[in-house]
């Protein structure tokens, strides 16, 4: 589900957001590719991972895969 850019994510909309970001960074999906591919800016994004529990890969490793 994309939410439009400008509307902020709240309660079970934010919840939802942050498992699917969780799911794609999970399969491989770079945070910038994630970003894409959910409509919100990389640090909302980061935010988002960093609530749902995930655990960030270092940087400048390998890229796994591209946006959509």
């Amino acid at each position: 589900m994309t939410i439009p850019k400008g509307k902020q994510l709240r309660g079970t909309t934010r919840a939802e957001t942050a498992r699917q970001a969780a799911d794609l960074y999970g399969q491989g999906c770079t945070i910038r590719s994630v970003a894409a591919q959910i409509g919100r800016s990389y640090g909302c994004t980061r935010a988002l991972l960093l609530e749902a529990g995930v655990r960030l890969r270092d940087r400048g490793g390998r890229l796994w895969k591209a946006a959509v």
